[in-house]
């Protein structure tokens, strides 16, 4: 039960800190001293505690998406092992659903964008879109051919890929973890693919679905695009993580796994720019090539001499 409660307040809390650990690397890289690492947290706390302004000319769709992304991004994160290396809902072919949960909520988070009627939004709306066009089937292949040699169609199969597989598990999970943390990149609308900082009409994506909420929407919809960020990055770390360390080690190793990839994160951030919008493509169609090759890794080993 203990496990539990701390899976529950980890999700709940470490992606204010992820956040805070970003930029406080950001800061550090360009010779700043930087916000507090609980600033988003504060933040979020300031936005909650708002007024929200909504346009006359917007739906019910306008007030009612942030809190249907938000709750599809909870459940999405209910599959997810996460500190203890278990999920909280353990269930059959969790990473489909997983996916297209995501998908759902996103759905939502794209009418807003479009129910304001706003073709500056729209623009923002139709590059996310195409973007995750091309990500999904990615982490289909990816996770498809993981469940494939491992015979395991959770998230669990994770822990069972060295399972005779020799030297291919270890190239997989490198592999699938470049493939992930590629993923967390473009969903996350991070650096090079967007800059989450940036006012710049003409390149931004995310940030400009997002213009005309206020207040506690925008609170929930900052906090649930932190949230899915950690889930990546959760993804990743049980990834790496060896199967049968105690659960307080497990712990441990996970949130040091976490953090250091918000530095990793950070770190990118501040050493390159934001790719051109017709480069952005190119990186992303590196993590299909990155799925493609743990394809065929994993179908030499069951099926090559």
């Amino acid at each position: 039960m203990y496990t539990l409660i701390i899976n529950i307040l980890i999700l709940l809390i470490a992606p204010f800190l992820m956040l805070g650990l970003i930029k406080k690397t950001k800061a550090f890289w360009s010779g700043r001293k930087g916000a507090k690492i609980i600033q988003p947290l504060l933040d979020f706390v300031k936005l909650i505690n708002k007024d929200m302004v909504i346009s006359k000319t917007s739906s019910w769709v306008f007030k009612s998406a942030p809190v249907i992304n938000f709750t599809a991004i909870i459940f999405a994160a209910l599959m997810v092992p996460l500190a203890d290396g278990r999920a909280i809902l353990g269930v059959p072919f969790a990473f489909i659903i997983f996916a297209y949960i995501l998908g759902f909520g996103k759905f939502f988070s794209l009418l807003v964008s479009l129910d304001t009627g706003s073709s500056f939004e729209g623009m923002g709306a139709s590059r996310e879109a195409c973007f995750s066009t091309i990500v999904e089937p990615a982490f289909f292949i990816g996770m498809a051919s993981i469940s494939a040699i491992t015979q395991n169609y959770t998230f669990d199969a994770f822990k069972n890929i060295l399972h005779g597989t020799g030297i291919y598990g270890y190239l997989i999970i490198i592999l699938m973890a470049v493939a992930l943390f590629l993923m967390l990149l473009i969903e996350g609308c991070r650096v090079p693919v967007d800059d989450p900082s940036t006012h710049l009409e003409l390149t931004m994506i995310h940030e400009v679905m997002v213009l005309d909420n206020s207040g506690p929407d925008m609170g929930l919809i900052s906090w649930g695009a932190a949230i899915k960020m950690f889930l990546f990055e959760a993804l990743i770390a049980n990834l790496i993580i060896p199967q049968g360390l105690a659960p307080v080690y497990s712990i441990i190793a996970f949130l040091v796994i976490i953090f250091l990839i918000s530095i990793l994160i950070g770190t990118i951030e501040s050493s390159i720019a934001r790719f051109r919008m017709t480069h952005v493509f190119e990186f992303i169609f590196i993590m299909t090539l990155t799925s493609l090759l743990i394809l065929a890794l994993v179908t030499y080993r069951i099926y090559g001499n």
